[in-house]
This record gives structure tokens, sequence and C-alpha cells, in this order.
């Protein structure tokens, strides 16, 4: 995967689904028998109801609140709404510097890449427009 979508993943998809299940299983069991009529068992309807996703994404994923309650649990200090390497480690991701040189070519990048301290500004600025891109609310602040 790449750097990009692993941020993505770890965010957006960062868990919440144990609730779904639970509460759709009973809707769909009605549904299941006429599209499988050989086989009623009830087990299926529970398949079923794990697939229904589409309740998380009509609810935008806050981004603020994911990164902080990662950076709150992280061994460091970590100022993620200023700084790539911190946003990747509150992600547990590789943040070193040819990680970032691998994410800039991701984004495509087209600044030069020892200057790491203009690469990386333009890093999260790109890393945050993709995450409101994929559906994640991302605070005013955070916007550039």
């Amino acid at each position: 995967m790449s750097i990009l979508g692993s941020i993505v993943s770890a965010i957006l998809h960062h868990g919440g689904t144990s609730t779904t299940p639970a509460t759709p299983s009973a809707a769909p069991t009605p549904a299941a028998p006429e599209a499988a009529p050989a086989e009623p068992s009830p087990s299926e309807p529970a398949t079923t109801a794990s697939a229904p996703a589409p309740a998380a994404p009509s609810a935008p994923i806050d981004v603020d609140a994911v990164l902080t309650q990662r950076a709150a649990t992280h061994h460091e200090h970590l100022d993620w709404k200023h700084s790539i390497v911190d946003l990747l480690k509150a992600l547990d991701l590789d943040s070193s510097l040819a990680a970032r040189k691998q994410l800039a070519t991701e984004l495509h990048y087209s600044g030069d890449e020892d200057d790491t301290a203009a690469m990386n500004i333009w890093l999260h600025k790109e890393v945050i427009a993709e995450l409101e891109k994929n559906g994640g609310k991302v605070p005013e602040d955070l916007r550039h």
C-alpha cells in the first residue's frame, strides 16, 4: 500500500464497524430468505449485516479528533497540525526522510526534495487536502 493510502486508511477507516453489525442484523433477516431460499440459516444475515458500511461514509470522519486521540497516546508530544513528521508518527507510520520523499513522489511534488523544510510544509498541506477529498472532516484552521 502507498504511504498516502496508509495515511488515509489509518485516519478514515480506523474502525467503528463493531456497532453496525448488531443493529442492521434484524432488518436484513426477512430479505435474506428471499435471496437464498434453500438456506434459511440465521448465520447468513449476520454475514451480510457486517458488509453494509454506507452508514459510516454518510457521516464524515473527524480528522482532528482521530489525530488528536492518536497523538495523545504517543510517547512524544506531537504537533501533527503543523508537522508532517508528527502526523506520520501519530499514525505509527514511517516518518523518515526516505518515506517522506516517497510520499512526495506519490503526490507529485515538483520542488527540491533536498529542501526538506519546504517539502514537509507542502506534504502536510497536500495530505490534509487528500484527507478532505477522501471524505474526512478537516477543521477550517487546517485548510490551506
